[in-house]
């Protein structure tokens, strides 16, 4: 009898539901959802969506943990299929007493993903910044394995990789160029953004189309329960969001709805404007101006179906007008965005996502000559860009506490268009219109498992198929992907990870420092496709009573088809209209090979009044072009063999916050001229004597070159370092907040390298003419303050 009972199989139910914000009804991403005192457990997706199938009990407690909220629990009797919604609190000011009843619940050493790091956003705005506006990129720059650009730039590095490299997306919109001010600032306005997460190998299948990273924002949802607002004014821009409700019901309910509207514009112009009239004597209006936009709407249509819509829209803008000369000239540059995004729950075990995507990248310079009757008598107008139309459809499938099972589908359709000139010159009757649309087809087929075969292993495989086509070309590549960690104790395990990636498109650039000029190419069937592949090991620790955790990992990458200019090449050149018929970009690249490899270390902290990171990397990487460098591996630009950053943010108390920076990064390897030599041709009158005007008659005309050696990128630029201080002084209204910002950007005012250059040193009393190699810098120390209201 005891055996027959025996066999009778558990019965399992499924408890499910969203997790949202208290006091906003945000949707909380990652959330921990288990069982204490066990292994059993499970997270919830980008949507908030949680789903956990265990056997029947009289009695069960779930804990819901994310890091800085309160944790909740809850009691239920699992006799049945089960909703549960929850609502976790925002934390305060947490101490290390917080820390040690077990806030520490997002353990790294848990998790079969590796090279991962997310930052919780609330974090990013204590981190002192650049002339006070706060930037995602900027502070994914002080994290290991990540290099920085040249002085200020935003520019991502990731393990040897470009900054094309990088896949961003914005709430599943590509943002193929993120910089604002030439790359001084990125795009993104903290104030929108709910949630940011760099993947720097050991990617999901899910992820796809580029080489070296994958930096996954969303952004936030609105306030479904108030009308909320916020924003800034700083030095150079002013920011306001504005967040609430659609439905008249004040709380989220069956079916509610909310929206969120955010802008920010730099006044540059306005400031520089008089100063450049009163300079030129009133000839000359110059200016320079970015903004951008983010909206997004979401309407519940009850328990199963959720549809949002979110927008993004930005754009950069120079213009100079010399009445004087009678030219008018323009640069301008921008992203556009939109996502119609439709969740499906199908039942309380499977998860849909429908997104329809449309992102559209555009980059135009204009020069008009007028003649004085006010007719053109010279235009040139040049445009760039991509622009893609996307479907994407995502399946969340959760079988068992063992099983978190995702497949799902993208298609792009790509039209770039790397040449559109329009000439006109009246004086000769010239005028042409070069328009070359490419048009192409990139998909990709994807199934991932989060699976745990035991209690100490964890294992995240997956296979991606990606699809491209081109007029001429033809690609099917398979992508296996596997991550693993092996739990040694409770809080430490050791990890690895593989994964083959495949890149179709490409930027060509010849500065490296992802200036808007870079041109977004196709594969064809002379270009290639990039290809990587990285292996990674490492160790994760959790010090539970101390909040700290603790990822030591190594990695070797090897990319295959990574394109750059011949010697002298440029898409400027290419362009031209006397040429752009006849040669094709195609035609002006080489492709090679590259290598990285290295060692990155992580001490977080992400909870308690005092938190930051110390971040360290030891790294090489190299490039091999047979038409470059004589074939000789080289090392690019942003190789840099060590990189160090240390981030601390303390909360003295509720009014007052001190935070700091401090970076080290070995100078970047560049080409620059090792010397200059002269070619004098002799004029025909014979000269005798030594009179100076009479011997610059003999030497009339003199041609000088820089001579640049034989190797490229042989010469190091100097150490980069800085360090950058801020406080906070927040006061606490009846109806709103407001916080004073004081921040100094390069404190002790270190000169870091910005460029080199071979300048000519006049003779003096004591010393001869000679040349010398000159170092120019940016920006010395910079203090800055700023003014933020929340209500």
């Amino acid at each position: 009898m005891s055996l027959l009972k025996a066999q009778i199989p558990t019965r399992r139910f499924t408890v499910s539901g969203y997790v949202h914000e208290t006091g906003s009804q945000e949707a909380l991403i990652g959330v921990n959802v288990y069982l204490p005192g066990t292994t059993t457990g499970t997270t919830t997706n980008t949507y908030g969506f949680y789903s956990l199938t265990i056997p029947a009990q009289d009695s069960l407690q779930l804990a819901y943990s994310f890091v800085g909220y309160d944790i909740v629990s809850r009691t239920i009797s699992l006799r049945t299929n089960q909703t549960l919604n929850i609502s976790l609190t925002p934390g305060r000011a947490l101490t290390e007493v917080d820390v040690k009843a077990g806030r520490l619940t997002n353990k790294v050493s848990e998790s079969a993903q590796m090279s991962s790091i997310d930052i919780p956003v609330s974090q990013i705005k204590k981190i002192p910044a650049f002339l006070g506006e706060k930037d995602v990129l900027k502070v994914l720059q002080l994290m290991p394995g990540v290099q920085k650009g040249s002085e200020g730039q935003t520019g991502i590095y990731v393990r040897g990789g470009g900054p094309e490299q990088n896949l961003i997306i914005l709430d599943d919109a590509v943002v193929y160029n993120a910089n604002h001010l030439f790359g001084f600032f990125s795009v993104f306005n903290g104030d929108a953004i709910k949630s940011v997460e760099l993947i720097k190998g050991g990617f999901p299948a899910r992820y796809g189309g580029r080489l070296s990273s994958v930096i996954d924002l969303n952004m936030k949802e609105g306030n479904r329960e108030k009308l909320h607002g916020e924003g800034g004014i700083g030095l150079i821009a002013s920011r306001l969001l504005l967040e609430g409700p659609l439905t008249k019901n004040k709380k989220a309910g069956p079916r509610s709805a909310s929206f969120l509207i955010s802008g920010r514009r730099t006044y540059l112009d306005i400031l520089a404007a008089p100063l450049i009239r009163a300079q030129s004597g009133g000839t000359l209006t110059a200016g320079y101006y970015f903004y951008d936009l983010n909206a997004k709407a979401n309407y519940d249509f009850g328990p199963k179906n959720k549809l949002y819509l979110s927008t993004y829209f930005g754009r950069d803008r120079f213009y100079a007008n010399d009445t004087d000369e009678s030219t008018d000239t323009g640069l301008s540059w921008g992203n556009a965005t939109a996502t119609l995004r439709w969740n499906h729950l199908f039942n309380q075990k499977l998860f849909s996502n429908l997104s329809l995507i449309f992102s559209d990248y555009k980059f135009q310079i204009s020069s008009v000559e007028k003649s004085t009757q006010g007719t053109d008598t010279y235009s040139l107008f040049y445009n760039s860009g991509i622009r893609d139309f996307s479907l994407k459809y995502d399946v969340d499938y959760y079988p068992t506490p063992q099983h978190s099972v995702r497949m799902g589908l993208q298609s792009t359709y790509h039209r770039f268009t790397p040449s559109a000139v329009v000439l006109q010159n009246a004086g000769i009757n010239q005028s042409v219109n070069n328009v070359d649309n490419i048009d192409v087809l990139e998909s990709g087929i994807y199934a991932e498992d989060t699976w745990r075969p035991s209690n100490r292993l964890r294992l995240n495989a997956g296979f991606r198929l990606s699809y491209f086509q081109q007029q001429k070309a033809q690609y099917i590549r398979p992508e296996p992907r596997l991550s693993a960690a092996l739990t040694i104790r409770p809080d430490l395990s050791i990890k690895a990870s593989y994964a083959l990636m495949n890149q179709y498109v490409h930027l060509l650039s010849n500065t490296g420092i992802g200036l808007p000029t870079d041109l977004w190419v196709p594969t064809t069937d002379i270009v290639k496709p990039q290809q990587s592949q990285q292996v990674a090991i490492g160790v994760a620790k959790d010090f539970v009573d101390k909040g700290v955790t603790l990822t030591v990992e190594g990695y070797y990458k090897a990319m295959n088809n990574i394109i750059n200019y011949k010697e002298g090449a440029s898409f400027l050149l290419i362009n031209d209209p006397t040429s752009a018929n006849s040669v094709r970009w195609e035609d002006n690249v080489t492709a090679g090979r590259g290598w990285s490899y290295g060692a990155e270390m992580l001490l977080q902290k992400k909870v308690g009044r005092f938190s930051g990171w110390l971040g360290y990397t030891l790294s090489w990487t190299q490039w091999q072009f047979a038409e470059l460098n004589g074939g000789k591996p080289y090392y690019p630009r942003y190789d840099r063999r060590h990189d160090i950053s240390l981030v601390g943010i303390y909360e003295l108390n509720k009014r007052i916050t001190l935070s700091a920076t401090w970076v080290y990064g070995t100078g970047n390897a560049l080409t620059v001229p090792i010397g200059r030599f002269g070619t004098y041709r002799a004029s025909n009158t014979l000269v005798y004597g030594g009179d100076p005007a009479l011997n610059q008659l003999l030497f009339q005309n003199v041609r000088t070159s820089d001579d640049y050696g034989t190797q490229k990128n042989s010469f190091r630029a100097e150490p980069y370092h800085r360090f950058d201080v801020g406080i906070q002084f927040h006061k606490q209204k009846k109806h709103h907040e407001r916080t004073w910002e004081v921040s100094v950007y390069n404190l002790y005012n270190r000169r870091n390298p910005f460029f080199y250059r071979l300048e000519s040193v006049s003779a003096t009393s004591t010393e001869a003419a000679r040349t010398a190699l000159f170092r120019y810098s940016v920006f010395p120390i910079v203090p800055a303050i700023s003014y933020n209201i929340k209500f």
